[in-house]
């Protein structure tokens, strides 16, 4: 075989069999692929889906934003305690909001300088020879007396959408539970200094310390409605001292007051007991003349109608009504009188001479007896 015979040998073109089995093992890899394509993008699917299953506590509600905006109107976008489910992100994107757990806020200003482990351990600070501005906060009474006072507030949130769109911030929209405590902690701040520039210090440190705590109180909660913080103010606890490096002033100036109230209340319980008693007196002594003008007067009525159903009787015969009256009231004189002599008039109306021994012998003694 020559040299061209044998080139052109190596040129030749397979044979159909070997193309139809390359071509088959072709169209079954691809085919292979694509199943396994499709399945990859069916379990990608559940994936997703399962993925947007989501749990909402006993404790809070949720809201689902979509692209931005919430699912529903009203009410119907507060999802309660239970399983729900939502498209993937950046679809949809689930806000959680504790409702029922109770937050509190204590007040920056107005206190001295402390720490929280000294606060935790109930140990305080030296108070130092004199009030540091740059570190110990106060706050100014009506009558420009200094004390250190504070509050602190608890409070949930019971409208989830003003706090949803109010405090809810960055890419992700996650709710900014801080951003409510430091709004609440803000109107707390100016509501303390507000109240405490109208109560006199007298009045905040002892005699009417509820009162100031009330206005505080009330002060807050109108802040809070009025700023749409979507929170509900339960509880304000607020506490007040005098200056620490006036202690010893304040305490001579509450015992003194203290002195001075007992004082007034002893006076006050005297005089109650005084009065009480004169108008027991009075009402006694009233009472008895009172008994005694009816008793009177009922015996004056008894004796006039007496009287008057015993006139006619005289009327008719005097002289044997005065006999009869006098023997009436002889029977009562003599009643007790051991010895009774009557004497009756003479027949010629002369009077009747009657002679009595005064000082009589006293009796002998019986026979038999020794003298």
């Amino acid at each position: 075989m020559s040299e061209h015979d044998h080139h052109d040998h190596s040129h030749t073109p397979p044979a159909p069999d070997t193309q139809d089995a390359g071509s088959q093992a072709l169209s079954e890899a691809l085919r292979s692929s694509f199943v396994i394509v499709k399945f990859a993008m069916v379990a990608l699917i559940l994936a997703i889906l399962g993925a947007g299953f989501f749990t909402v506590g006993p404790q809070e509600k949720a809201v689902i934003l979509r692209f931005g905006k919430p699912v529903g109107v009203g009410q119907k976008m507060l999802l309660g305690a239970g399983l729900h489910w939502s498209l993937p992100y950046p679809i949809d994107e689930v806000v959680h909001i504790p409702i029922a757990e109770i937050q509190k806020v204590t007040t920056t200003i107005g206190w001295y300088h402390t720490t929280p482990e000294q606060e935790l351990a109930g140990t305080e600070p030296p108070p130092g020879p004199s009030l540091n501005p740059m570190v110990d906060g106060y706050v100014i009474t009506a009558d420009r007396n200094i004390i250190h006072a504070r509050a602190t507030v608890s409070y949930h949130i019971d409208d989830p959408r003003t706090a949803i769109f109010n405090f809810t911030s960055g890419t992700n929209h996650e709710f900014n539970i801080a951003g409510i405590s430091n709004a609440v902690l803000n109107v707390a701040n100016n509501t303390l200094i507000l109240a405490a520039a109208h109560f006199n210090v007298d009045d905040i440190l002892t005699r009417n310390f509820a009162g100031f705590q009330d206005a505080v109180h009330q002060r807050i909660a109108e802040l809070v409605d009025q700023e749409h913080l979507g929170v509900s103010i339960d509880q304000c606890q607020v506490e007040c001292i005098p200056p620490r490096q006036l202690k010893d002033i304040f305490d001579k100036v509450t015992t003194a007051r203290q002195n001075y109230d007992k004082l007034i209340n002893d006076a006050k319980s005297k005089e109650n007991q005084i009065l009480s008693e004169a108008g027991a007196q009075a009402t006694s002594i009233t009472n008895a003349a009172e008994s005694a003008r009816i008793r009177f007067v009922t015996g004056v009525e008894s004796d006039a109608e007496a009287f008057t159903k015993l006139l006619p009787r005289y009327k008719e015969n005097p002289n044997l009504f005065a006999q009869m009256e006098v023997a009436k009231a002889m029977s009562q004189i003599l009643t007790n009188v051991q010895e009774k002599m009557f004497l009756p008039e003479r027949g010629d109306g002369k009077p009747r001479e009657l002679r009595l021994l005064l000082n009589r012998e006293p009796p002998g003694p019986k026979s038999g007896a020794n003298p």
